[in-house]
């Protein structure tokens, strides 16, 4: 018995020493990946996620056939609903008739404001759209469900094709043209081909409709 004892103690002091000079006090640890690792990655680094860029979303102007919800606070009598006219125009009890072609909401509520402070001191005036009825868009041609649609806030062509349904088989689908008149009243044709837009060429072409755009597939 004391025989093995000697035996183990002998190897144990044995080993103690090869222990030591692998690992002496004070080194530090391998480093966990090789260096080739390292290098690799540091020369294929993760793709860095773009940043979203370009302006917002200009505020919505208002159009002949919203329906416009004015109230003056503390007047009952100066609160309900008000149609913007096919002019662009609508009145509103001691304001008289205002003009609110290519405003804002908030453009409007101020252009009340300072109407009824000839009548009332200090008013404080709400004004929103109740219902965006003169935002709209039309689709003709060879479509599914040709007609009229309500954009809101806006849509842009290929958007549009899809709330009219589709097009037909018969649709010439590289012949699609939108029209829009411009404030001087001429009118524009601007060409969309949809073969090369569902194949993600010339983007461009799928452009954001305007109040009174049509687009017309032969």
């Amino acid at each position: 018995m004391r025989l093995r004892f000697v035996f183990m103690t002998l190897a144990l002091c044995a080993t103690t020493p090869l222990a030591l000079a692998a690992n002496p006090p004070g080194a530090t640890a391998p480093p966990v990946n090789p260096p080739g690792v390292q290098k690799l990655a540091a020369a294929n680094p993760p793709p860095a996620i773009p940043a979203r860029t370009g302006a917002p979303d200009s505020a919505y102007t208002v159009k002949p056939g919203d329906l416009l919800s004015i109230a003056v606070w503390k007047e009952p009598d100066l609160q309900g609903p008000v149609l913007v006219r096919p002019d662009g125009t609508f009145s509103f009890p001691l304001a008289g008739q205002m003009d609110a072609r290519n405003k804002t909401v908030q453009e409007l509520q101020q252009l009340v404001t300072d109407k009824l402070k000839k009548f009332i001191s200090d008013p404080v005036v709400t004004v929103s759209v109740q219902e965006i009825k003169g935002n709209k868009v039309y689709v003709i041609g060879q479509v599914n469900k040709p007609g009229d649609f309500v954009v809101n806030p806006r849509v842009d062509v290929m958007q549009a094709l899809s709330m009219a349904g589709g097009t037909t088989p018969f649709a010439a689908l590289g012949d699609i043209m939108i029209l829009r008149r411009t404030d001087a009243g001429q009118q524009q044709a601007l060409p969309f081909r949809y073969t090369d837009v569902v194949r993600g060429r010339n983007l461009d072409q799928n452009i954001t409709l305007q109040a009174g755009d049509v687009v017309v597939v032969p």
